[in-house]
């Protein structure tokens, strides 16, 4: 029988987004509960912890209920002592809600999964069950945010990586259950308009409330019981652009059984499909060639590329160095020409992109295992190609203004006759 478990909500963002202020705001807003607070600060002192003291009026007998965490992130260095300090804090019986406010520079994956772990879900009983992720708010800063995807960089840190803050601005966006628009007031109404069309491209599906100084409906951050680590991993935009490119695919072979002998159009597809949830009526698709991308508000779109011949790395690694600025985030499945067993990852955020083992292809296990495969499972039967199996390079690109013709050529062109 499992107890009672404390909810706790995980606030992200970059640095100076708003999350202290509002972290500030609701404690000293909220009714009902008893909460415990931990701060982490990638410094050797804890300022935000600092602030939290000050603004929420935390006295010196109530200092147990702050709980700073500095000297590392809690995403990666101090991810065991974030998972202590919980279990610490729920055995004291004093609190019933758990705040934790990330370093700018985290990323609230692995949090994420620190949390879970403490959820009694994982099957392991050597760690104890104490409190349960109720919700991942992610502050954006609206202003930030233009400048940022303006190809701006006025507002860069001098000891932070240009290419470090527009990777973790895209991975705090995609993982969230809420995500609140900071600072509206410090930017024209369009230049918001903007801001949204590129965070609602990013994350299709969290909710998106707009704020001035953090100032929010507090039912919006406590107790919302939203949070599903399945769910929301699966709702990032470019995921659901991958989805959406398979079932278009499966319409149009229902409708046109001829695409099946088309081989040029089988050697590698270019689709954009309609992201359905606002501004329809700004909307409207570009097709050049044989792509086809949709292209929302401000010039903000999507396409999925996918050719069933490997990447040569040299040849792909020389685009990656000129890698076009339009693209705000790309991510999907790779082949490589020197490596016909093992499939990779390819992501980019903003300047920073790599590469990493994501498991063996299916062509590569026995042929009774394939031919199972294709009895029992429809998708896997839809995507296998007699000659080069289940191999094949499918990358989603969201980004402003793209050329997308000469992006996908320029991935033709990296591409190589595969060896098998």
């Amino acid at each position: 029988m499992k107890k009672n478990l404390i909810p706790v909500t995980l606030l992200t963002g970059y640095l100076g987004a708003g999350k202290t202020t509002l972290l500030n705001y609701v404690l000293n807003n909220q009714k009902g509960y008893k909460v415990a607070v931990i701060v982490n600060d990638i410094g050797e002192v804890n300022i935000d912890a600092d602030l939290i003291a000050k603004g929420a009026g935390i006295v010196e007998e109530d200092k147990q209920s702050l709980v700073p965490l500095q000297n590392g992130c809690i995403c990666c260095s101090l991810k065991t002592d974030l998972m202590n300090q919980i279990i610490s804090l729920a055995k004291t019986g004093k609190f019933d809600y758990i705040l934790i406010e990330a370093s700018g520079i985290c990323e609230p994956m692995p949090i994420a999964q620190s949390i879970e772990a403490l959820s009694g879900n994982t099957g392991d009983r050597s760690i104890p069950a104490v409190c349960k992720l109720d919700n991942i708010v992610t502050v954006v800063d609206a202003a930030r945010l233009v400048t940022e995807f303006g190809s701006g960089n006025s507002l860069l840190k001098k000891d932070i990586e240009e290419e470090d803050i527009e990777a973790l601005l895209i991975q705090q966006i995609e993982f969230c259950n809420t995500i609140l628009i900071n600072k509206t007031d410090l930017v024209t109404p369009e230049q918001l308009a903007e801001v949204k069309q590129i965070v609602r491209t990013l994350q299709p599906s969290a909710e998106m409330i707009e704020t001035q100084k953090g100032v929010v409906d507090l039912d919006k951050i406590l107790g919302t019981n939203s949070f599903d680590f399945e769910k929301v991993y699966s709702t990032a935009g470019w995921i659901q652009k991958l989805e959406e490119s398979e079932k278009e695919e499966d319409d149009d072979d229902d409708d046109d059984d001829d695409d099946d002998d088309d081989d040029d159009h089988d050697e590698h597809e270019h689709e954009h499909h309609e992201h359905g949830h606002h501004h329809h009526h700004h909307d409207h698709d570009h097709e050049d060639g044989d792509t086809l991308y949709h292209i929302e508000e401000y010039g903000i779109g999507t396409f999925v590329y996918c050719a069933r011949r490997p990447f040569d790395r040299m040849k792909l690694e020389a685009f990656a160095g000129n890698w076009p600025d339009s693209v705000i985030r790309a991510k999907g499945i790779v082949w490589f020409s020197d490596d016909n067993d093992e499939a990779f990852i390819l992501e980019q955020a903003g300047k920073q992109i790599q590469a990493g083992y994501s498991g063996d292809w299916m062509a590569t296990a026995p042929k009774r295992q394939i031919r199972m495969a294709l009895d029992n499972d429809p998708e896997f039967a839809k995507n296998w190609d007699e000659k080069v199996g289940d191999r094949m390079c499918k990358l989603v690109f969201i980004g402003k203004h793209m050329d997308v013709k000469k992006i996908t050529a320029d991935l033709d062109a990296c591409t190589v006759e595969p060896k098998l």
